[in-house]
């Protein structure tokens, strides 16, 4: 088995689902984030993620995406109009993601663009559009594993899909979301046990212990999301960020 058959493809539809379903989760945990933040942080970000959705709604209106690329660029616009760190870093790491359909042409009798399927990546690609985001999150945040940014849940995240995929030939994408998604949630919970080392929260020194990191929270609410956007529940759990 490869990643072109059934069980390794994502859903035709999953941008749609992925960014809505993304959205659902960020309006929800919204307050929480903000919460995280006030604790550890500047405060901020809870308006942050608010302001983004905002741009996505509006963007979601007005041009009515129809592709994966589609709808991740809607994503990365919205989160590059937000100001502060967040914006511009998950901006960047939105605009990988985006990239990831980019390799699998539009297939025969499919309008170019459509996400029929052949626009959507398949779980290869997706894990790799994703290690590309980690990479240019480090590059222009800086920041490395145990720094306490989304850093922590990202790298375990990837780490995990790629070893779902590479263990058993039989694996579906769906399930080596769920294993990523696992691995992202327990290392964002993890964060409150550490210093931050990065970012507003490194300011307040010890005083960020006891905290979940707000961006690592968020960073697992995007594995979630894409998880729930490939097995078509539509429910990204956010419960766990306190």
């Amino acid at each position: 088995m490869n990643d072109q058959t059934p069980s390794r493809t994502l859903p035709a539809g999953f941008g749609r689902a992925f960014v809505l379903t993304l959205r659902e989760a960020f309006e929800g945990a919204a307050d929480d984030l903000g919460d995280l933040d006030r604790r550890a942080g500047d405060g901020d970000f809870g308006t942050n993620v608010r302001t983004a959705m905002k741009h996505l709604d509006a963007t979601l209106e007005t041009d009515l995406p129809s592709s994966y690329r589609e709808y991740l660029t809607a994503l990365y616009m919205a989160w590059l109009g937000v100001g502060g760190t967040s914006g511009p870093l998950f901006g960047m790491f939105f605009r990988d993601l985006a990239k990831a359909g980019e390799a699998r042409g539009d297939g025969p009798g499919e309008e170019p663009g459509s996400e029929a399927g052949a626009d959507v990546p398949t779980i290869a690609q997706f894990a790799d559009a994703l290690a590309a985001g980690q990479a240019t999150i480090q590059k222009y945040g800086e920041a490395e594993v145990g720094d306490k940014t989304m850093i922590d849940s990202l790298d375990p995240a990837v780490a995990a899909l790629r070893a779902a995929l590479e263990a058993d030939a039989e694996t579906t994408s769906v399930e080596a979301l769920f294993a990523a998604e696992d691995a992202a949630i327990q290392a964002a919970t993890a964060t409150a046990q550490t210093t931050a080392r990065r970012g507003r929260a490194s300011y307040v020194g010890d005083a960020s212990q006891g905290v979940i990191d707000p961006g690592a929270a968020a960073m697992a609410l995007v594995i979630s999301s894409a998880r729930a956007g490939a097995d078509g529940s539509g429910v990204a759990h956010f419960g766990w960020i306190a």
